[in-house]
Protein backbone atom coordinates (compact mmCIF):
# COMPACT_ATOMS: atom_id res chain seq x y z
CA UNK A 1 0.00 0.00 0.00
CA UNK A 2 1.36 2.97 -1.17
CA UNK A 3 0.13 6.12 1.24
CA UNK A 4 0.46 10.15 -0.52
CA UNK A 5 0.49 13.07 1.28
CA UNK A 6 0.76 16.70 0.07
CA UNK A 7 3.06 18.51 2.09
CA UNK A 8 2.14 22.57 2.24
CA UNK A 9 3.60 25.20 4.49
CA UNK A 10 3.86 29.14 4.75
CA UNK A 11 0.87 30.14 2.36
CA UNK A 12 1.04 33.02 4.53
CA UNK A 13 -2.59 34.33 3.19
CA UNK A 14 -2.63 38.06 2.83
CA UNK A 15 1.12 37.88 1.39
CA UNK A 16 -0.40 34.41 -1.14
CA UNK A 17 1.32 33.59 -4.21
CA UNK A 18 -2.35 33.57 -6.14
CA UNK A 19 -0.85 31.89 -9.23
CA UNK A 20 1.37 28.80 -7.07
CA UNK A 21 -1.67 28.66 -4.66
CA UNK A 22 -4.38 28.00 -7.78
CA UNK A 23 -1.51 25.50 -9.11
CA UNK A 24 -1.34 23.82 -6.04
CA UNK A 25 -4.90 23.17 -5.49
CA UNK A 26 -5.16 22.26 -9.28
CA UNK A 27 -2.47 19.63 -8.41
CA UNK A 28 -4.41 18.57 -5.18
CA UNK A 29 -7.85 18.02 -7.07
CA UNK A 30 -5.95 15.91 -9.94
CA UNK A 31 -3.74 13.92 -7.79
CA UNK A 32 -6.17 13.48 -4.59
CA UNK A 33 -3.72 12.31 -2.60
CA UNK A 34 -4.38 10.59 1.00
CA UNK A 35 -3.97 13.34 3.53
CA UNK A 36 -2.59 17.34 2.77
CA UNK A 37 -0.70 18.26 5.85
CA UNK A 38 -0.78 22.52 6.16
CA UNK A 39 2.16 23.14 8.77
CA UNK A 40 1.81 26.39 10.29
CA UNK A 41 1.69 30.29 8.98
CA UNK A 42 -1.21 30.23 7.19
CA UNK A 43 -1.60 33.64 7.33
CA UNK A 44 0.32 36.68 6.90
CA UNK A 45 -0.87 38.80 10.03
CA UNK A 46 -3.38 36.77 11.56
CA UNK A 47 -6.23 38.84 10.62
CA UNK A 48 -9.82 37.32 10.26
CA UNK A 49 -10.57 38.51 7.05
CA UNK A 50 -6.57 36.22 5.96
CA UNK A 51 -8.27 33.48 7.97
CA UNK A 52 -11.51 33.55 6.26
CA UNK A 53 -9.63 33.36 3.19
CA UNK A 54 -7.83 30.06 4.16
CA UNK A 55 -10.92 28.68 4.87
CA UNK A 56 -12.62 28.96 1.60
CA UNK A 57 -9.24 27.78 -0.24
CA UNK A 58 -8.95 24.77 2.63
CA UNK A 59 -12.63 23.63 1.97
CA UNK A 60 -11.60 23.30 -1.78
CA UNK A 61 -9.49 20.71 -1.07
CA UNK A 62 -11.12 16.87 -2.02
CA UNK A 63 -9.11 14.91 0.68
CA UNK A 64 -8.81 14.86 4.48
CA UNK A 65 -6.11 17.66 5.91
CA UNK A 66 -4.31 18.37 9.31
CA UNK A 67 -2.83 21.83 10.32
CA UNK A 68 -0.80 23.40 12.55
CA UNK A 69 -0.67 27.05 13.37
CA UNK A 70 2.78 29.27 12.89
CA UNK A 71 3.69 32.24 14.42
CA UNK A 72 2.30 34.45 11.82
CA UNK A 73 -1.07 32.79 12.78
CA UNK A 74 -1.16 35.10 15.53
CA UNK A 75 -2.46 38.60 15.70
CA UNK A 76 1.05 39.29 14.94
CA UNK A 77 0.95 43.10 15.04
CA UNK A 78 -0.89 43.30 18.48
CA UNK A 79 1.01 42.64 21.84
CA UNK A 80 -2.14 42.61 24.05
CA UNK A 81 -3.78 40.09 21.22
CA UNK A 82 -1.09 37.83 21.10
CA UNK A 83 -0.75 37.96 25.29
CA UNK A 84 -4.58 36.97 25.58
CA UNK A 85 -6.17 35.25 22.52
CA UNK A 86 -2.88 34.19 20.56
CA UNK A 87 -5.09 31.18 18.73
CA UNK A 88 -8.51 32.68 19.03
CA UNK A 89 -8.75 33.60 15.52
CA UNK A 90 -6.84 30.38 14.18
CA UNK A 91 -9.57 28.35 16.18
CA UNK A 92 -12.22 30.19 14.64
CA UNK A 93 -11.43 29.26 11.39
CA UNK A 94 -9.49 26.73 10.81
CA UNK A 95 -9.14 24.10 13.84
CA UNK A 96 -7.74 23.33 16.86
CA UNK A 97 -4.40 24.82 18.11
CA UNK A 98 -2.89 21.48 19.43
CA UNK A 99 -3.57 17.85 18.91
CA UNK A 100 -5.30 18.25 15.80
CA UNK A 101 -5.29 14.64 14.27
CA UNK A 102 -5.75 12.17 11.56
CA UNK A 103 -6.21 8.66 11.27
CA UNK A 104 -7.01 7.23 7.87
CA UNK A 105 -5.83 3.64 6.51
CA UNK A 106 -2.32 3.82 6.33
CA UNK A 107 -1.28 6.80 8.26
CA UNK A 108 -1.66 8.64 11.34
CA UNK A 109 -0.72 12.18 11.74
CA UNK A 110 -0.93 14.38 14.99
CA UNK A 111 -0.04 17.89 15.16
CA UNK A 112 2.30 19.73 17.62
CA UNK A 113 1.99 23.44 18.19
CA UNK A 114 5.37 24.85 18.30
CA UNK A 115 4.03 28.56 17.62
CA UNK A 116 3.85 31.37 20.67
CA UNK A 117 2.31 34.48 20.62
CA UNK A 118 5.09 35.87 23.37
CA UNK A 119 8.21 34.23 24.94
CA UNK A 120 10.86 35.37 27.67
CA UNK A 121 12.86 36.44 24.63
CA UNK A 122 13.67 39.26 21.91
CA UNK A 123 12.69 36.73 18.83
CA UNK A 124 9.08 35.72 20.06
CA UNK A 125 8.39 34.12 16.96
CA UNK A 126 11.14 31.58 17.34
CA UNK A 127 9.58 28.16 18.09
CA UNK A 128 9.38 26.40 21.36
CA UNK A 129 8.02 22.77 22.23
CA UNK A 130 7.11 21.25 25.60
CA UNK A 131 8.31 17.76 26.11
CA UNK A 132 5.47 16.42 27.65
CA UNK A 133 3.45 16.96 24.34
CA UNK A 134 6.27 15.50 22.35
CA UNK A 135 5.68 12.35 24.59
CA UNK A 136 1.90 12.47 23.95
CA UNK A 137 1.75 12.43 20.50
CA UNK A 138 4.11 9.23 20.53
CA UNK A 139 1.85 7.60 22.88
CA UNK A 140 -1.22 8.77 20.77
CA UNK A 141 0.28 8.12 17.21
CA UNK A 142 1.07 4.28 18.59
CA UNK A 143 -2.56 3.13 19.24
CA UNK A 144 -2.46 2.95 15.40
CA UNK A 145 -1.62 1.23 12.33
CA UNK A 146 0.49 3.01 9.73
CA UNK A 147 2.82 5.76 8.93
CA UNK A 148 3.40 8.08 11.78
CA UNK A 149 3.68 11.82 11.09
CA UNK A 150 3.63 14.50 13.30
CA UNK A 151 3.21 18.00 12.09
CA UNK A 152 5.17 21.16 13.37
CA UNK A 153 5.98 24.77 12.40
CA UNK A 154 8.92 25.45 13.08
CA UNK A 155 12.32 22.61 12.44
CA UNK A 156 12.56 21.17 15.86
CA UNK A 157 16.48 20.92 14.82
CA UNK A 158 18.32 23.68 13.02
CA UNK A 159 18.59 22.81 9.32
CA UNK A 160 22.44 23.35 7.74
CA UNK A 161 22.44 26.03 5.32
CA UNK A 162 19.13 26.90 5.74
CA UNK A 163 17.80 30.71 4.91
CA UNK A 164 17.01 31.31 8.76
CA UNK A 165 17.12 29.65 12.27
CA UNK A 166 13.74 27.97 14.27
CA UNK A 167 15.97 28.43 17.64
CA UNK A 168 13.38 25.89 19.10
CA UNK A 169 13.58 25.62 22.94
CA UNK A 170 12.85 22.22 23.91
CA UNK A 171 13.37 20.97 19.72
CA UNK A 172 16.94 18.65 20.57
CA UNK A 173 14.88 17.03 23.44
CA UNK A 174 11.79 16.73 21.62
CA UNK A 175 13.49 15.03 18.66
CA UNK A 176 14.77 12.15 20.74
CA UNK A 177 11.53 11.44 22.27
CA UNK A 178 9.75 11.49 19.08
CA UNK A 179 12.73 9.54 17.49
CA UNK A 180 12.71 6.81 20.41
CA UNK A 181 8.85 6.80 20.27
CA UNK A 182 8.91 5.34 16.46
CA UNK A 183 7.77 8.33 14.55
CA UNK A 184 8.46 8.00 11.19
CA UNK A 185 8.32 11.79 9.76
CA UNK A 186 8.29 15.33 11.47
CA UNK A 187 7.24 17.84 8.54
CA UNK A 188 7.54 21.43 9.50
CA UNK A 189 7.64 24.55 7.40
CA UNK A 190 8.97 27.86 8.76
CA UNK A 191 12.43 28.39 6.96
CA UNK A 192 10.55 28.82 3.61
CA UNK A 193 12.76 26.08 2.14
CA UNK A 194 12.72 22.54 1.42
CA UNK A 195 14.91 20.30 3.03
CA UNK A 196 14.94 16.17 4.41
CA UNK A 197 16.96 14.24 6.67
CA UNK A 198 17.31 11.84 9.34
CA UNK A 199 17.27 13.06 13.11
CA UNK A 200 20.36 11.61 15.09
CA UNK A 201 18.78 9.77 17.41
CA UNK A 202 17.63 6.00 18.34
CA UNK A 203 17.69 3.76 15.07
CA UNK A 204 17.92 7.30 13.21
CA UNK A 205 14.56 6.33 10.75
CA UNK A 206 12.92 9.07 11.90
CA UNK A 207 13.07 11.64 9.50
CA UNK A 208 12.49 15.55 9.44
CA UNK A 209 11.19 17.23 6.46
CA UNK A 210 10.15 20.73 5.89
CA UNK A 211 8.40 22.37 3.04
CA UNK A 212 8.90 25.42 1.22
CA UNK A 213 6.37 28.78 0.93
CA UNK A 214 3.74 28.93 -1.49
CA UNK A 215 3.57 33.23 -0.58
CA UNK A 216 5.42 35.85 -2.01
CA UNK A 217 8.24 35.51 1.02
CA UNK A 218 10.40 33.69 -1.34
CA UNK A 219 13.84 32.63 0.53
CA UNK A 220 16.19 31.47 -2.45
CA UNK A 221 13.97 29.05 -3.71
CA UNK A 222 11.35 28.83 -6.03
CA UNK A 223 7.24 28.75 -4.21
CA UNK A 224 6.04 24.97 -3.78
CA UNK A 225 5.39 22.05 -1.41
CA UNK A 226 6.50 18.44 -1.12
CA UNK A 227 4.89 15.49 -2.15
CA UNK A 228 5.17 12.48 0.26
CA UNK A 229 4.72 8.94 -1.00
CA UNK A 230 5.54 6.08 1.22
CA UNK A 231 5.25 2.39 0.91
CA UNK A 232 6.16 -0.63 3.28
CA UNK A 233 9.80 0.02 2.66
CA UNK A 234 10.60 3.69 1.69
CA UNK A 235 9.46 7.71 2.00
CA UNK A 236 10.31 9.27 -0.93
CA UNK A 237 10.00 13.23 -0.80
CA UNK A 238 9.99 15.27 -3.84
CA UNK A 239 10.07 19.23 -3.15
CA UNK A 240 7.97 20.79 -6.41
CA UNK A 241 8.43 24.43 -7.18
CA UNK A 242 6.38 27.31 -9.08
CA UNK A 243 8.25 28.01 -12.39
CA UNK A 244 6.54 30.64 -13.73
CA UNK A 245 2.94 28.65 -15.12
CA UNK A 246 3.41 25.47 -13.37
CA UNK A 247 5.36 23.09 -10.63
CA UNK A 248 8.28 21.00 -11.41
CA UNK A 249 10.33 18.65 -9.34
CA UNK A 250 13.44 20.52 -7.44
CA UNK A 251 14.64 17.98 -5.09
CA UNK A 252 14.28 14.48 -4.02
CA UNK A 253 15.05 12.33 -1.11
CA UNK A 254 14.76 8.47 -0.22
CA UNK A 255 14.36 7.26 3.17
CA UNK A 256 14.64 3.50 4.68
CA UNK A 257 11.57 3.20 6.20
CA UNK A 258 11.67 1.17 10.45
CA UNK A 259 11.02 -2.28 9.71
CA UNK A 260 8.03 -3.59 11.62
CA UNK A 261 6.44 -7.25 11.61
CA UNK A 262 2.61 -7.91 10.85
CA UNK A 263 0.39 -6.27 13.86
CA UNK A 264 3.70 -4.65 15.45
CA UNK A 265 2.91 -0.98 16.58
CA UNK A 266 5.65 1.52 17.87
CA UNK A 267 7.07 1.43 21.65
CA UNK A 268 4.99 4.40 23.48
CA UNK A 269 7.62 7.52 24.12
CA UNK A 270 8.33 7.56 27.79
CA UNK A 271 7.25 10.62 30.33
CA UNK A 272 8.77 13.39 29.42
CA UNK A 273 10.19 14.54 32.74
Amino acid sequence: MTIRIVHLSDIHFGCENADALEGARRFILEQAPDLVAVTGDITQAGYPREFAAARDWLDQLPCPSIHTPGNHDTPYWSVVGRLCWAFRDYGRYIGPDAFESASLPGVQAIAINTARGLQPRLNWSKGQVRLEDAALACRRLAAGEGLKVVICHHPLMEVTGGPMTGRVWGGVAASRILAEGGVDLVLTGHVHSPFGHPLPFADQRTYAVGASTLSLRERGVPAGFNVIEADEACIRVTAQGWIKTHFEPQRSWGFDRRPRTPGETSRPAASAA
